[in-house]
């Protein structure tokens, strides 16, 4: 901790002004007072802004994960408790929820440009910057354009013989299609203005909203009955109650989240 307030303190005196803070909840033997301690620290140093991350837990994904005990873990009622101290203690502390773990003082430009409906999110997060290129650097890394994803070599070594020989060090690439483009949008759209205007929306992709989104509308029907969505025949929108489902809403419009049944889970928990 100590370590964190010199940095931190460095980095107001150098003349940053916007400062963000990444958290994890959902750890190994973390509790509701552990994490409420750990949130008096951060908030005394006052950050800009806050993204407080849901530990995903996927051992069968990452094969040393296989080492954290399943019962060491925060159980669902315990995460949904951890969610509700987040929202609480920053709340009151000023920040406003953006979505999707992420947190910002009032006066924040994430904040103002979701209230003008112009904010955009990528890999990195929410952002003021639409339509910008990502151009990634680093094992791993993906890479994203309007048409294109590539991502790079996961193992350094490899990694590291790619650079050597003066190529892109690109292990996979996906060219999207129409439908991903319109997909996409309608899932930015959600999880950055918290609903979907369909007028404008279809007359952007000029396509009729409810046909083209029949089975997302279905599969929607039950998030509206647990009052997290509302569904008119104008708009879909966020309720207060759905913004810490806003991954579970947003999957609804996700053609490639339709597992056959019976399909090993790719995916964490999305709280």
């Amino acid at each position: 901790l100590a370590l964190i307030q010199q940095v931190y303190g460095w980095m107001r005196s150098a003349g940053f002004n916007s400062i963000n803070m990444d958290l994890m909840v959902g750890l190994p033997h973390q509790t509701v007072a552990s994490f409420n301690a750990t949130l008096d620290e951060i908030l005394a140093l006052s950050p800009d802004r806050l993204a407080v991350f849901g530990y995903a837990h996927v051992p069968w994904l990452k094969k040393h994960q296989k080492l954290i005990q399943e019962p060491d873990l925060p159980d669902f009622a315990t995460r949904i408790s951890l969610q509700e101290l987040i929202q609480r203690r920053l709340s009151e502390a000023g920040y406003v929820y953006i979505g999707m773990d992420h947190f910002a003082k009032h006066d924040d430009e994430l904040v103002r440009a979701q209230q003008q409906k112009t904010l955009w999110r990528n890999f990195q997060g929410y952002t003021t910057h639409r339509d910008c290129d990502i151009l990634a650097f680093g094992a791993s890394a993906i890479s994203q354009t309007d048409e294109v994803y590539a991502q790079n070599f996961k193992r350094l070594a490899d990694y590291h013989a790619s650079v050597a020989q003066g190529s892109l060090p690109i292990e996979r690439g996906l060219r999207i299609s129409q439908d991903d483009k319109i997909r996409r949008d309608a899932i930015t759209r959600i999880m950055c203005d918290l609903e979907l205007d369909k007028a404008a929306f279809a007359h952007a992709w000029g396509l009729d909203f409810d046909t083209y989104f029949a089975q997302s509308l279905t599969e929607l029907e039950a998030l509206c009955a647990d009052g997290l969505v509302e569904l008119t025949p104008e708009r879909v929108r966020v309720t207060e109650a759905g913004r810490i489902f806003l991954r579970n809403i947003a999957m609804a419009f996700d053609a490639y989240l339709q597992q056959t049944e019976g399909a090993a889970p790719r995916y964490s928990r999305t709280v």
